[in-house]
């Protein structure tokens, strides 16, 4: 979140006149709903059970967008004392016709890093919405990203550490926690009913968690609002790469002493690298990113071309070629240009916004999804 939460006020009058005062400090609130939310997102009518908005991507994006920032005012609520009946948090899912169904809770210091958000039937049939609309999750599960309060910063660092030095959240409480929520989820609606999304560290999670499943072969759909993209793992690992570049085109400016003629072998695939994804479907997270925003930028960081997309619709055209790795990428065309800005989450709802939609072949996509469609080497005989 851009912004820190202001401290609540604290009233010195009357209960009557203290109940209104409080009424109207929350709805003038800069995280109310009605304050910065989006201004033409609307809620389900009956009218998605012929068209459906759900089937839009840009209605998608909005209402996941502000699933997640729920999951940032849920532990705002927590850390000031507000209730179901007056918190902030409710506001950014009851529109969308979902109720909160789990929280998850870091019990190393209590805070609330995501939340899983289920279809509310009730509240759709009050409304004469009979059955779910074509393309709305059963459940979303939504993961927030680093909250700069004292109550739960330390831990929201010490992950965001994590990542920087290994790029890897594995070895966290909170990847484990979301992890085992996801796979409660499927189990109960099925991989293809459920959606996984989270902004800043909390889609670093998503991403990780997504692709452990996806290892399993259990597809499920990811929103990831940007993304860390900046690691000291990656920045060693890109020094080695130079260095080997520079290394071999020194060695081909060598006069060579032997000419072997091995043209076969060298063309013959290896086992170890084979690529197999086009025995299998695809999992294609989405990624939203914004150039401005240092954090994220480097998944636009091209290894090739950009392979065509229908924009009109939300399915990818994927070429069936060994060794092509992607993702649905992003790129936020005119939008916010100052770091924090660029780095909040409000911008994936606003209104106003202009977004380049392609597959890419990114680097850093290319490393970090390579390993879901690369057979392992053959087991040696004894």
């Amino acid at each position: 979140m851009a912004k820190g939460s202001p401290e609540a006020a604290v009233n010195g009058g009357g209960g009557g006149e203290g109940t209104k005062s409080e009424a109207a400090e929350l709805a003038a609130h800069p995280y109310d709903f009605h304050v910065s939310g989006p201004r033409n997102l609307s809620s389900p009518n009956w009218r998605d059970l012929i068209r459906s908005s759900w089937r839009d991507p840009n209605y998608k994006r909005m209402v996941i967008a502000c699933f997640v920032q729920a999951v940032y005012l849920l532990e705002l609520d927590r850390q000031e004392e507000r209730t179901e009946e007056n918190g902030l948090a409710p506001k950014w899912w009851k529109p969308s016709k979902y109720k909160l169904t789990q929280t998850l809770t870091d019990k190393r210091d209590g805070s609330i890093y995501g939340a899983v958000l289920e279809w509310d039937r009730s509240a759709a049939l009050s409304e004469l919405i009979l059955m779910r609309p074509a393309g709305a999750p059963r459940a979303v599960l939504a993961l927030r990203g680093t909250l700069l309060k004292s109550p739960t910063i330390r831990r929201d660092l010490e992950d965001d550490l994590r990542f920087l030095a290994w790029e890897s959240l594995k070895g966290s409480v909170r990847f484990h926690g979301a992890l085992e929520a996801l796979k409660v989820m499927v189990d109960k609606f099925g991989s293809n009913n459920v959606c996984i999304g989270g902004h800043s560290l909390g889609a670093g999670f998503a991403l990780q968690v997504g692709k452990a499943l996806a290892k399993e072969g259990i597809l499920v759909e990811c929103h990831l609002f940007n993304p860390p993209s900046v690691s000291l793992a990656m920045s060693f690992r890109n020094i080695g790469e130079k260095a080997g570049f520079l290394w071999k085109k020194i060695k081909d400016s060598l006069p060579s002493k032997v000419q072997v003629a091995v043209d076969g072998e060298e063309n013959a695939p290896v086992n170890g690298g084979k690529m197999f994804c086009n025995e299998i479907k695809k999992w294609v997270p989405h990624l939203y990113v914004n150039n401005s925003d240092y954090i994220c930028c480097y998944y636009t960081d091209p290894s090739g071309a950009v392979v065509a997309t229908d924009v009109s619709s939300d399915k990818a055209k994927m070429i069936n070629s060994p060794g092509e790795v992607v993702a649905k990428l992003f790129v936020m065309n005119k939008g916010p240009q100052k770091f924090l800005e660029a780095h909040g989450l409000e911008q994936w709802w606003s209104d106003d916004m202009e977004l380049q939609q392609a597959l890419h072949h990114s680097k850093l996509i290319d490393r970090q999804l390579r390993s879901l469609y690369t057979a392992p080497p053959p087991s040696g005989k004894s």
